[in-house]
């Protein structure tokens, strides 16, 4: 514990609900950056409402943040997080050039899904963001069953299955926590740009055909950047599109 991070709290629960449900219950209690862990998730949700399987052994925990700055510059910290994800994970499996990140929220290994990211916020009375919590699951040791998953959904691996790394969630959160807070501080000092930079260094699927889907559209183009503002943009037979959410079929 001598590496957690300063400034930072942490709770650790044996069983919850949601880790993010956690949070909303708490948020008021916490002045500071907060972590949550469940060591057992009962009832966990990925983005859009869907269902997040956690079989027992994998990683499930929030980050409660009081950030000041717009709601766009907020949701920044998914590139974020996904950064301080990816490298917690090469650090415990040293397999860095394994991982890669798929825009928005994923972090992929060996071009399955190893983990995801679902932000939750609640509003100030100005309209900004009073609080954020930046949840986190990692398939550590149990990857779900294809029941769970939707059709094109990538598939799910864990990290014990294809590093062979076998690694506790109270273990994974100190190295993900120390990742965070370095990610962060460069974030609040440098902004969003070298964040950017480094994304997009380790991101899957550049230059090539991707597929963004949303409940209206379908957008198929080449994936060429992701913008100032953390849109995808994609080179499509109409031009550029930029996209400011979607879910990424390869």
């Amino acid at each position: 514990m001598s590496d957690w991070p300063d400034g930072y709290g942490r709770r650790m629960l044996e069983e919850v609900d949601s880790t993010n449900s956690e949070a909303s219950r708490i948020v008021n209690e916490v002045s500071g950056p907060e972590w949550i862990l469940g060591r057992r998730q009962t009832d966990g949700r990925g983005r859009r409402g869907r269902i997040w399987c956690d079989p027992v052994g994998n990683f499930a925990a929030t980050l409660i943040l009081h950030p000041r700055e717009s709601a766009n510059q907020v949701a920044l910290r998914s590139f974020v997080m996904s950064l301080a994800l990816r490298e917690a994970l090469a650090k415990t499996s040293d397999l860095s050039r394994n991982f890669r990140l798929k825009w928005p929220n994923d972090v992929l290994l060996n071009n399955g899904k190893v983990a995801g990211i679902l932000l939750e916020s609640v509003s100030a009375p100005n309209g900004g963001v009073r609080h954020l919590f930046l949840g986190v699951g990692v398939n550590l040791q149990n990857a779900p069953s294809s029941e769970y998953l939707e059709p094109g959904s990538t598939r799910p691996v864990s990290l014990l299955a294809e590093t062979g790394c076998c690694i506790l969630p109270d273990e994974f959160l100190n190295v993900l926590a120390v990742e965070y807070a370095r990610y962060e501080a460069q974030f609040q000092v440098f902004g969003f740009e070298p964040i950017r930079e480094e994304w997009l260094s380790n991101a899957a699927r550049v230059g090539k055909t991707i597929t963004a889907r949303t409940q209206r559209a379908k957008t198929v183009g080449t994936f060429e950047t992701v913008d100032l503002q953390g849109n995808l943009v994609l080179n499509t037979a109409d031009g550029m599109v930029s996209i400011p959410a979607a879910d990424i079929y390869f």
